[in-house]
């Protein structure tokens, strides 16, 4: 009795269905992509730079953050309001100007985000130094 198989087992795989899906999915991240608006921070760290600028007319604003977490602009106690305020007025006298951050050791990252965030708000360069 010999019987025979009638039907032949076919091994090739069939790649149309993956390429769909592969298309569809760089047509789905470079949408996302495109739409994407980077929300970063205007900050420049403090070293050496290769470009040499004029020295300007004033001095920097500074602006200390304790880790109470109180604010000090220019060595006087101010509320982040204030700060805004006082930003606010300075870059309407000068228009633009520099901004000096300096932390304290163990500062909430939100105090010093909320200070940066008013210098991107405003464009004006926020140059952050080493916690001390």
């Amino acid at each position: 009795m010999g019987l025979k198989k009638r039907t032949k087992v076919n091994a090739q795989f069939n790649m149309s269905s993956l390429t769909d899906i592969i298309f569809l999915l760089l047509i789905f991240f470079m949408l996302t992509s495109s739409m994407v608006v980077p929300n970063a921070l205007n900050l420049r760290m403090p070293g050496k730079s290769k470009t040499i600028t004029n020295q300007p007319k004033y001095l920097p604003t500074e602006i200390k953050i304790t880790r109470k977490g109180n604010y000090y602009l220019n060595g006087s106690k101010a509320s982040l309001l204030g700060i805004e305020k006082a930003v606010r007025k300075t870059v309407r006298e000068r228009g633009k100007f520099s901004l000096v951050v300096i932390p304290d050791d163990n500062v909430a990252n939100e105090r010093v985000v909320a200070i940066l965030d008013i210098a991107y708000r405003y464009q004006i360069d926020a140059i952050m130094t080493d916690p001390k």
